[in-house]
């Protein structure tokens, strides 16, 4: 499963792509708002720091409105893919993009019959919100466990991220679920790395060597 972070923030991209893990990058309007910039000049920063895909979000709600956006966004850099709402326009939207080679990301998908009309029109990307169906008392990783397994069954070439994670264990379930990417929040990414065994193994490890580490070698150097 690849892992995507779900941010604007310049800072918080550059540092987990250091750590090497990084496959792409998901963001939104209220995401690009918090930085204080434009969308094109945050989408032309993250494209410079990120290599894989880039998913910036198309706000009309007409087809010949997304058409325009996604074209105009398409054109910042070659990994950018265009988010489009799971709308009859949207499904449109996508057919026709896809017809053109530029990549879309079908969001706001909440079930798998959305899902499986947006592989139909194309969509190179479907993002099931799992904690927004959490939080209206549903169980979201159910839906993701049924897209991966229609998707399975035909060979639909749509690869699903899961999206709106909340916590880690989100980011367990998606994996043992089969989805194809997780997009993750810089704080719950941060939240993986941590474990209190790890820390208090560090602890002992470093204390342990303080005991050591003046102590004489009795063993010549061998030439």
């Amino acid at each position: 499963m690849k892992l995507f972070l779900d941010t604007a923030n310049i800072e918080h991209i550059r540092e987990i792509n250091q750590w090497g893990i990084l496959s792409g990058v998901t963001t939104n309007p209220s995401l690009v708002a918090r930085e204080g910039k434009s969308m094109r000049d945050c989408l032309m920063e993250i494209a410079e720091i990120v290599k894989g895909p880039i998913s910036a979000e198309a706000l009309s709600l007409d087809a010949e409105g997304m058409l325009r956006e996604a074209r105009e966004l398409a054109s910042i850099a070659e990994n950018i893919n265009i988010k489009i709402p799971m709308t009859p326009q949207g499904l449109r939207a996508v057919s026709i993009l896809s017809k053109e080679g530029i990549k879309t990301n079908m969001t706001l998908v909440f079930s798998s019959n959305q899902a499986l009309l947006a592989a139909a029109a194309g969509a190179t990307f479907v993002s099931p919100f799992v904690g927004r169906l959490d939080d209206i008392g549903n169980w979201g990783m159910s839906v993701v466990e049924e897209i991966v397994d229609i998707f399975d069954t035909y060979n639909i070439s749509t690869q699903l991220i899961a999206a709106s994670l909340r916590h880690p264990m989100h980011v367990v379930q998606a994996a043992r679920a089969g989805a194809h990417i997780a997009t993750i929040p810089y704080e719950v990414m941060v939240q993986m790395v941590k474990h209190p065994l790890t820390d208090i193994g560090i602890e002992r490890f470093l204390k342990d060597y303080e005991k050591i580490k003046d102590l004489p070698s009795t063993k010549q150097e061998t030439k």
